[in-house]
């Protein structure tokens, strides 16, 4: 019910409650002292330190407004994406197979690290670097949703999830493409000192697009909500003001016409910043460069723990949603406890992040990871007791029950974010700056990957083995496998987790640094 965002970002297979943090990845390249020409970049300070001068957003509001649009429309179809298993559920009554064979719709952002650097290495200058992607990828993005608007209720009937994964799989590797080219332009459309508004248009910008292809989407498309809320007792339908169709034909055609304003009047400048502490390296380097990272003895070491550290949250993330959803609580409700939490989830980090600025930003890592675990129980308990003492005669469940929903997800959250932001913050120390985008790059891809397997698997396992092709809630093993996560989750933590990334935040920083581990090899 969660995801890692964005960041997951973002990344999890299945956020029905809340709107995730963006799984994509937030980095910024390694800071020097740079001029062009008579323009003063940035400057050292007294200290040591690079001083770029005091961010003032006015300077690059226009730049700020584009790069806060640009990530709205990334994030529209990752929430339509994410409105697809209960559209599933609700029209061909989808097994928990047939949802982890469409988890995998949601593994671009988790692999994009494979072809990042084609985008970053191979493009027109006349055109513009990030320019060469971005316009092709957002009319790609317009021409499939404007195609996929004729096609995609048909699809839906039929049923046939390879087929429905295969094209949402499709449409989130436009957006994760499209992703690569805006969080590159981000670095460079700004200047140095207003650079950090970038992760915000990121954070802003995509949790509202999420939010419209999501929350919106599935409140507009629910007619029970548009006849309760939104429509006159003589004007009821059996239908939603809006379907799936008109959705995604209407935001088509936002894309197309918004490509071709950006196209013609945005000018995307030179880049006027030479990172010359972070090499320009060719396509055949940058692959280099990522096996090089990858053979470091600390990193080996950290790969194993990101890819394994979420295993115990797996049935709580990607089962808990689905199953409230066949106890009989409505999706468009549950989707719209997302509003509620937003402005939870933007405050979260900033107070969190005081707590992980320190040497090791980790320790708050671990200390949450147990009461993260716990919320798996207590989930499968309000996933248990959903259908036989919160719902009323009729079925249906009143505002006692949201109030309880919103309030134990929002404690879970603290336990979310003080792992999520304990975790950036320690990618952010570790990175070798010489190579810093790379780096961050390769971490926040493996940690999103960490998320997705366990979940995707989760969806597999959620039917009991005793069962024929139809999973039933009294017996289908998800309270089974959420024990079984926990203990899990809980027996890594103490024994192996724990110590290993104690072990981890002890290394200097030599030891996490490629060149120097390269030269060490040449020495010996």
């Amino acid at each position: 019910m969660t995801n890692t965002k964005k960041s997951a970002s973002n990344g999890s297979t299945s956020s029905y409650l809340e709107v995730p943090m963006s799984s994509n990845n937030r980095t910024t390249p390694s800071q020097a002292s740079r001029t062009k020409g008579k323009r003063k970049v940035s400057s050292t300070s007294e200290s040591g330190g690079i001083y770029h001068g005091e961010p003032d957003y006015k300077k690059d509001l226009s730049s700020i407004l584009l790069l806060l649009f640009l990530y709205i429309l990334q994030g529209i179809p990752l929430g339509l994406i994410a409105s697809i298993p209960m559209i599933l559920l609700n029209k061909s009554a989808a097994t928990y197979t047939e949802q982890a064979k469409f988890s995998f719709a949601y593994w671009p952002f988790s692999l994009k690290l494979l072809w990042a650097p084609i985008v970053d290495s191979i493009y027109s200058e006349r055109f513009g670097r990030r320019k060469t992607w971005l316009v092709p990828m957002q009319y790609l993005l317009g021409i499939f949703m404007f195609s996929l608007s004729f096609q995609v209720d048909g699809l839906l009937e039929q049923g046939n999830i390879t087929k429905i994964t295969a094209v949402f799989f499709c449409l989130n590797f436009l957006a994760a493409t499209q992703d690569i080219a805006v969080d590159g332009w981000a670095l460079t459309m700004l200047r140095r000192e207003n650079v950090g508004y970038a992760s915000t248009c990121n954070s802003v910008g995509q949790t509202a697009g999420y939010f419209l292809g999501y929350v919106v989407f599935l409140a507009l498309e629910s007619a029970d909500f548009c006849n309760n809320y939104l429509r006159s007792a003589d004007a009821a339908k059996a239908i939603g003001m809006v379907t799936l169709s008109e959705f995604l034909y209407f935001w088509s055609w936002v894309f197309l016409i918004t490509t071709t304003l950006v196209w013609i009047l945005k000018t995307e400048k030179p880049e006027e910043i030479d990172f010359s502490d972070e090499p320009r390296l060719s396509l055949v380097d940058s692959y280099k460069l990522l096996w090089h990272i990858i053979r470091l003895k600390s990193v080996k070491r950290l790969i194993l723990f990101l890819l394994t550290c979420k295993i115990g949250f797996a049935a709580a993330d990607s089962v808990t949603g689905l199953k409230l959803v066949e106890a009989g609580v409505p999706k468009d409700r549950l989707a719209l406890l997302a509003i509620p939490m937003t402005p939870l989830q933007i405050v979260l980090p900033l107070f969190i992040s005081k707590y992980t600025a320190g040497s090791k930003p980790m320790g708050i890592f671990i200390k949450a990871m147990p009461i993260r675990l716990v919320f798996g129980l207590i989930f499968a308990a309000i996933v248990y007791a959903t259908p036989r003492y919160f719902a009323s005669a009729d079925g249906s469940y009143g505002w006692p029950y949201y109030t309880f929903l919103v309030l134990v997800y929002s404690i879970h959250q603290i336990s979310v974010y003080s792992m999520f932001v304990a975790v950036m913050s320690f990618f952010a120390k570790i990175s070798d700056p010489t190579v810093g985008g790379t780096y961050m790059t390769l971490l926040n891809t493996l940690s999103n990957l960490g998320g997705n397997w366990p979940g995707t698997l989760a969806l597999w396992m959620a039917c009991s083995s005793t069962l024929k092709s139809k999973c039933i809630a009294e017996v289908d093993g998800y309270y089974i496998e959420s024990v079984i996560c926990v203990i899990i989750g809980l027996i890594w933590v103490y024994t192996w987790g724990k110590p290993t990334i104690n072990k981890l935040q002890s290394k200097s920083d030599r030891q996490w640094k490629v060149q120097s581990s390269e030269s060490n090899r040449k020495e010996h």
